[in-house]
């Protein structure tokens, strides 16, 4: 569509003058006061003193009736009557030798009151003209020589105004070339930005616009019915409260049907401007309507499909612990020859079942225990107990891990008994899942170390190793499932569920997980979580102990 224009600078009407109104009252008064005075016997005068100031006061008038039309078209005629008044009253009065000789300068007076380019410079040449017809009068009627010396004076002060005038020209026509320039420039910028802009009255009528055209839009509406000619009758409430708010609030947002297209939406984002005015911004959304919708959809299968996974595991669980359960006692059974001796080989085929379906139990029982979080399943099974209980028992299970690595296991636990409410299974898990990371990443000769802390309701575990250490973009992924670090054949020990188990079950527990490390140096996992159990009886201070070394690392 075609932007509405703005007027140029140049071509504005200018506002009136109410102070040139005022000087021409003024001046009126004082030279109409002066001639009814010179009709009086108290002042003696000739007649044609009395024709000069009848002159004289005749601009003084005219600027009074057409100041609200100045200056444009009438400033350049009004500076006219000032020249012919001014010359008219000098050279009656005789010339510069006159009591009115100071009067040449009251053209260009006018001409920098009324204002206006042309105006100003017919006055500056009106006093100029006026001064000459001042020194012929007065050199006709008159010794020469103060003739003279008037036309010197007058011509220094009018020279002086008529230097100053001109400088004062050049800078304001610079500062209307600049101001032009730049308004043309934003001009430019506004015509070629791809969406439509308006500026609009507080009431919705357009005062301009600019941008390119949009389906659906027609100019035509626009500038008969402003914002409201192109919307669908049903969206002008929602228009009308957004143009009430934005002229109130100074912003204000709303998306319409445009009435000729009736398939599209349009989002008018408006601003209140300094002036009063409203500047409003259009946008097509249709098609980022369609894009959100497709991706709410795509998002929404996904979820699904991800429940879906996670429920199907979830209900797979009897169905995969069972068979799995009867592998391993059945080759229990074996190793422990309650059906009488097996040869050595079979036995050693025995101990290699078993453990290799304990360790299959074990990253079974991880993924289902993550589906059913997923899958919002997992309760948790809440009791009364002392927390040292299930954090020895996870220390117990480790230890064999870690004696055969050869890294030292410490652990430092409360004197007294500290009685938790909690799920006393998920507490173990989340402790022997620290425990097994710290003593899977640690070499041979390190250390691993578990102490306990209460503080008010919260119970603190923390594990610290002294083993490879993470870096910060591998604390940010292994909190999340199936994510793991390390070196391969580290990886290859798990299925990137442990930490993620961790830290689910702790925000089960209404606690939280930090992770604190140093690649080269090793980590400390943090575990903090509210369930000291405060209805039991008060324990006395907390008093940590050394744990025993669970293996020599030599």
């Amino acid at each position: 569509m075609n932007e509405v224009a703005i007027p140029p600078v140049s071509t504005l009407p200018a506002p009136a003058n109410p102070a040139a109104a005022g000087w021409h009252l003024l001046w009126a008064v004082g030279v109409a006061s002066v001639l009814i005075a010179t009709a009086t016997p108290y002042v003696a005068t000739t007649g044609y003193v009395q024709a000069a100031l009848a002159f004289g006061l005749t601009p003084g008038l005219v600027g009074l009736a057409l100041w609200r039309e100045t200056p444009a078209p009438f400033g350049p005629i009004l500076a006219c009557v000032w020249c012919a008044g001014a010359a008219l009253a000098v050279g009656l009065s005789g010339g510069l030798a006159g009591p009115l000789a100071s009067w040449v300068a009251t053209p260009l007076l006018a001409g920098l009151i009324i204002g206006g380019r042309r105006a100003r410079a017919i006055a500056a040449a009106g006093s100029i003209v006026a001064t000459a017809v001042g020194m012929a009068v007065a050199m006709a009627t008159g010794p020469v020589v103060q003739p003279i010396l008037a036309g010197t004076a007058a011509a220094l002060l009018l020279g002086s105004a008529g230097w100053r005038l001109l400088r004062s020209q050049s800078d304001l026509e610079g500062e209307l070339a600049e101001e032009q320039n730049l308004r043309q420039r934003l001009e430019a910028v506004l015509r070629a930005q791809p969406l439509l802009s308006l500026r609009l009255a507080s009431d919705g009528r357009l005062l301009s616009a600019f941008g390119r055209g949009q389906a659906g839009i027609e100019l035509s509406d626009l500038t008969q019915d402003g914002l409201f000619g192109i919307v669908q009758a049903g969206g002008r409430p929602g228009i009308q409260a957004a143009l009430q708010s934005a002229v109130v609030e100074g912003a204000a947002q709303v998306r319409f049907t445009p009435s000729r297209a009736m398939d599209r939406q349009f989002e008018a984002m408006l601003r209140r401007l300094p002036d009063g005015s409203l500047l409003a911004v259009l946008r097509d959304v249709s098609d980022q309507e369609a894009r959100e919708a497709a991706l709410d959809a795509a998002r929404q299968e996904a979820e699904s499909l991800h429940q879906g996974k996670s429920r199907f595991l979830a209900n797979m669980s009897h169905e995969l612990r069972t068979p799995l359960n009867a592998v391993i006692g059945f080759s229990d059974m074996m190793r422990q020859r309650m059906f009488g001796p097996l040869p050595e080989r079979y036995l050693e085929y025995a101990n290699l079942i078993h453990e290799a379906g304990g360790h299959l139990l074990d990253l079974i029982n991880d993924v289902l225990d993550m589906s059913k979080i997923e899958a919002e399943r997992f309760e948790l099974a809440r009791e009364r107990f002392d927390a040292r209980d299930p954090i020895s028992a996870a220390m117990r299970l480790i230890r064999l891990q870690a004696h055969d690595k050869g890294v030292e296991l410490n652990g430092a636990f409360p004197a007294d008994p500290v009685p938790v409410e909690a799920d006393k299974r998920a507490l173990k898990q989340m402790v022997l899942n620290l425990l097994s990371n710290a003593v899977k990443f640690t070499p041979r000769y390190g250390s691993v170390t578990l102490a306990v802390r209460v503080e008010g309701t919260i119970l603190e575990i923390s594990v610290s190793d002294t083993g490879v250490g993470l870096s910060p973009a591998d604390i940010e992924r292994i909190g999340r499932p199936y994510e793991q670090a390390g070196a391969t054949e580290q990886r290859a020990q798990g299925t990137g569920l442990g930490l993620s188990l961790v830290r689910s079950m702790a925000e089960l527990h209404g606690g939280v997980l930090t992770i604190e490390s140093t690649l080269g140096e090793g980590s400390d996992f943090t575990l903090r979580l509210p369930i000291i159990d405060t209805s039991a009886r008060p324990t006395a201070e907390v008093v940590p102990f050394p744990g025993t070394v669970v293996a020599d690392p030599a």
